[in-house]
């Protein structure tokens, strides 16, 4: 990723989680935390990664995000300068859930 692309995933994580925290009236969105972003090197695309603090609520919370995607495109419209806003595909992370369970794993070793 290029610089440029760089600064522009680090804007929309900073500015996306700001507009689900305080903007998005969707009850199904509560909790969200964006971990990371990846933007094209056209701008045109960008992968959203987030995580839920309930995780029996994340299909709910996919789809409420992909209904209030236009939203918050129109938002960041207005609080990012470039040219045109990327398209936004939420992608849940499941990074983490994978490090708890290596983490468990090596406690089990450690116990033996």
């Amino acid at each position: 990723m290029s610089i440029k692309s760089e600064r522009i995933a680090d804007s929309l994580i900073e500015q996306i989680s700001y507009i689900l925290a305080n903007e998005v009236k969707n009850k199904d969105i509560n909790f969200v935390t964006i971990t990371d972003a990846s933007v094209t090197n056209d701008l045109s695309y960008a992968k959203i990664y987030y995580t839920v603090l309930d995780e029996s609520q994340k299909d709910k919370t996919a789809t409420a995000l992909k209904s209030a995607s236009g939203f918050i495109r129109h938002e960041l419209r207005e609080r990012i300068d470039i040219r045109q806003i990327p398209e936004l595909k939420f992608i849940y992370d499941e990074s983490i859930e994978y490090g708890h369970k290596i983490e468990e794993k090596l406690k089990e070793i450690n116990e033996k």
